[in-house]
């Protein structure tokens, strides 16, 4: 399962003699609390581990005061770690750490470090401005099928449509309550507190309606003259990629950029607008369970929608993007790529297992491997099953 190799690595990396602060990003409710939680029941180290939701003095010397007790441990013991849950909650946090991170240096203090948050954008800013050269970063995506089918029996169905937050996992028999829960619990705290409270935002309606609008159209190609229209707060095409960039960043939503070769065209091109995450998709969605699987139009966006979670998050902390393709009438779901190779991905929902789409792409990218991924496989078809594919390792096709 991918939170045991996350597990793993940190539990490595901390074994290690050099010190690196390691910090865990991802959004809410992937787990990170968990595997930082997981790694101190076993390290034979003394430890200090708090969360910033404790703070009752200013963040600063709240900051202070638990380095201070990981730095008495250390005196006594050898070495000590000092775990920060939300660190990004705490204004000016990369300053007050790297100060007391150089001050450990030069006084040969062995206090290692792991600082975990929710919004990958407040922490890459503040790692980046700050702690450069100091810290191991390690991305914590969201879960996969495979590891929700084995913690919590979901079948590919479920999966499909409920996603892979594992918090609300057992509330899914009751729709009404699972949809509040993404909704009042993951959505809205992610907005509010991980984008809205820590980044200058001119329009906040408007951030929450492009949300919205792209949780609804998840997997649809959607110029941004378009998503304007569909918007009735005022914006412009360059508020609106913007947003896009944050609401990314944060683990929420995406909006993928055209494959081509050239970086202009990439940038001009319209979004596919795709969630992290096919929970806020369906959660928006009036339909229920039953109803969404006996509606083929709204199924087949939900498979689609699926597939691009996977490979959206199998490309976190690595040197990988994922696009889509489409030139005239022509189209391919998923382009998977990096500086060498490309693997062109076409989502099939029905018995048809590959379009015109995936030719036009070999003729104009030869060198290019083409999949198709199927939700219903039917005699003599070369298609990669549905669910075969979402156990996989993504990247494994780029080889």
């Amino acid at each position: 399962m991918e939170r045991i190799r996350y597990t793993e690595m940190l539990r490595s990396r901390l074994r290690e003699k050099r010190r690196f602060i390691q910090v865990l990003a991802g959004p809410r409710q992937v787990g990170k609390s968990t595997i930082i939680s997981d790694v101190l029941s076993t390290l034979e180290i003394p430890y200090v581990s708090e969360s910033t939701d404790d703070i009752t003095i200013s963040g600063d010397a709240w900051l202070k005061g638990i380095w201070d007790r990981a730095r008495s441990l250390a005196r006594q013991h050898g070495e000590a770690l000092v775990a920060v849950d939300e660190i990004q909650k705490i204004a000016n946090w990369s300053e007050a750490v790297k100060k007391m991170w150089d001050e450990d240096k030069k006084t040969g203090a062995n206090v290692k470090a792991i600082l975990s948050g929710s919004s990958r954008l407040l922490l890459m800013k503040g790692l980046s401005e700050s702690l450069q050269g100091r810290f191991e970063l390690i991305p914590i995506p969201h879960w996969s099928y495979g590891e929700m089918k084995e913690v919590f029996g979901f079948t590919l169905d479920e999966f499909i449509y409920f996603g892979s937050y594992p918090g609300p996992a057992d509330l899914i028999g009751d729709e009404r309550r699972w949809k509040a829960y993404i909704r009042d619990s993951i959505m809205e705290p992610s907005l509010t507190k991980d984008i809205l409270m820590l980044t200058p935002i001119q329009k906040p309606a408007l951030l929450r309606e492009l949300m919205e609008l792209g949780s609804y159209y998840s997997g649809q190609i959607m110029p941004f003259e378009h998503m304007l229209g569909q918007l009735s707060d005022v914006g412009n095409t360059t508020t609106l990629a913007y947003y896009l960039d944050l609401l990314r960043q944060s683990g929420l939503l995406a909006g993928l950029q055209k494959y081509s070769g050239s970086e202009v065209r990439k940038r001009a091109s319209s979004p596919k607008l795709q969630v992290f995450n096919n929970a806020l998709m369906s959660s928006r969605h009036p339909m229920d369970f039953a109803r969404a699987k006996e509606d083929d139009t709204l199924w087949g966006r939900l498979v689609e929608s699926a597939v691009g979670t996977h490979l959206l998050n199998s490309v976190a902390g690595e040197d990988v993007s994922l696009g889509y393709w489409r030139e005239k009438q022509h189209e391919v779901d998923f382009v998977l790529y990096n500086e060498y190779s490309a693997a062109a991905f076409e989502v099939k929902s029905g018995s048809r297992t590959r379009g015109r789409g995936m030719d036009a792409f070999l003729r104009r990218y030869p060198g290019s491997k083409v999949f198709t991924v199927s939700a219903n496989i039917g005699p003599g078809s070369t298609a990669i099953p549905l669910e075969e594919f979402l156990l996989e390792n993504p990247l494994s096709y780029l080889d």
